[in-house]
């Protein structure tokens, strides 16, 4: 628990005001004016760049000449998260990235937004574009309720097969639901996508975490494990179990359980140079901390995105580079952190003697990466792993050829748009497997 130091909980309105969406949803005369700008290349690179393949040209084209309903059914044909990837996808490195107007030193196309309007308005007129297929009479399981095993079980559903999903949370999503920043992606938007997907007929059973499989491998004809990653990795250091400290996935994931309404340090520091430490340190400066990102390694050597690490200065988030904590201070709550100047060699870090220096906080957010979930995946039989991801074939079919797998348990961790494809895919193996080939 925090101690009398932590900051009071914003309220309700100032909570709104600052985490209003990043990128709101464009008006009928906004979508217009920028799809107009699109220049319909031929070989549309963009396409070429998006992990789903949406067409996007089409889909652009489309909302051009006003046909929003033509351009949601496009993007939903390859895409049935459409929206979501319209507005947590790193577009700037993907579609956005890939754009011609690069080359021409001009901003590139708005395709992110222009998505999330065309699925937005659908959803909201609960236009549909699937049923459920004629029955196959055969049922599969699905572990997880992300975007993997979302993906797949709508596609599983318009093929004929019957479909329950297992989430272990209180509420499907995953990703989405609690772990994308609420400033890209709230939890209505989240919350209003899985309704307008799920209601083509199958079946999500929230609070049902999968501990033993063998009683799903009698019920079911297949299974596909769609789980993510686990808990937050610990930096093994001193003081690490102290008052104050927490996991970035934990931190994230009570924030949006919550919504919004935590409480945080007066001043935060964050361990980690990714994205998901970039997520939790804007987070806790909207909630009103003073926020610094510590790293080990220099600024150019940062996985997270440079449109993210701009968007964490702008909400005055500090960065200490080549830095490491060497331990957590305190005595029940944290009070500090006592770090160590690097320099690199190369690609070796090198920590400097005589360098250690002490950052006074009252919360620390570790932000290292996340567990993979070895035990879990080892209690299936017959199933190989690679550095603890699953090892998957063409189909997406493990080495147990009634399990199939997608997402972060394959990838180690990549976007939601990814965890997409692999599960719209995986469907269309696990479909091959139960037909044995016979579909037209």
């Amino acid at each position: 628990m925090p101690d009398n130091s932590w900051l009071p909980i914003p309220k309700e309105n100032i909570i709104k005001e600052r985490f209003a969406k990043t990128k709101p949803i464009m008006t009928p005369s906004e979508a217009v004016v920028e799809s107009s700008r699109c220049i319909f290349c031929h070989d549309a690179p963009c396409i070429n760049a998006c992990p789903t393949s949406i067409d996007i040209p089409m889909f652009i084209r489309q909302i051009m000449t006003k046909n929003t309903t033509g351009a949601a059914k496009t993007i939903f044909t390859q895409n049935i998260l459409g929206k979501s990837c319209g507005q947590v996808c790193p577009t700037s490195v993907l579609c956005e990235g890939a754009c011609v107007y690069h080359d021409l030193n001009e901003k590139p196309i708005d395709i992110g937004r222009l998505q999330a309007y065309a699925t937005e308005s659908a959803i909201d007129k609960n236009i549909r574009f699937f049923e459920k297929g004629k029955s196959t009479g055969k049922k599969v399981a699905i572990i997880g309720a992300g975007p993997a095993g979302i993906a797949c079980a709508h596609e599983l559903t318009v093929l004929g097969h019957e479909v329950t999903i297992f989430e272990a949370n209180k509420k499907p999503g995953g990703l989405n639901t609690y772990g994308v920043a609420p400033y890209k992606f709230s939890n209505e938007d989240a919350s209003k996508e899985l309704k307008y997907i799920s209601e083509i007929g199958f079946k999500i059973k929230t609070n049902s975490p999968v501990k033993e499989v063998k009683k799903l491998e009698k019920e079911f004809d297949a299974i596909f494990i769609g789980t993510g990653l686990g808990s937050s990795r610990k930096i093994n250091i001193p003081g690490e179990n102290l008052k104050g400290v927490f996991g970035a996935t934990e931190f994230i994931h009570n924030l949006r359980a919550k919504e919004l309404k935590v409480s945080v340090g007066k001043n935060v520091i964050v361990i980690g140079g990714g994205n998901t430490a970039i997520d939790a340190a804007v987070e806790s400066s909207l909630l009103g901390a003073n926020v610094t990102i510590i790293y080990r390694r220099s600024e150019k050597e940062q996985s997270a995105y440079n449109f993210e690490v701009e968007h964490a200065k702008k909400h005055n988030v500090k960065f200490m580079y080549l830095t490491s904590p060497v331990e957590i201070l305190g005595k029940g709550n944290i009070t500090g952190v006592k770090c160590i100047r690097n320099k690199l060699k190369k690609s070796e870090i090198i920590p400097q003697k005589g360098s250690e220096f002490v950052v006074s906080c009252d919360m620390l957010i570790k932000a290292s990466g996340q567990k993979k979930m070895v035990e879990f995946f080892n209690s299936i039989s017959k199933i190989k792993l690679g550095n603890g991801k699953i090892i998957v074939n063409k189909d997406f079919q493990t080495t147990n050829p009634k399990y199939f797998a997608g997402g972060d348990c394959i990838n180690g961790g990549k976007e939601v748009v990814n965890a997409v494809a692999n599960g719209r895919d995986a469907a269309h193996g696990i479909d091959k497997f139960l037909i044995k080939n016979k579909r037209k």
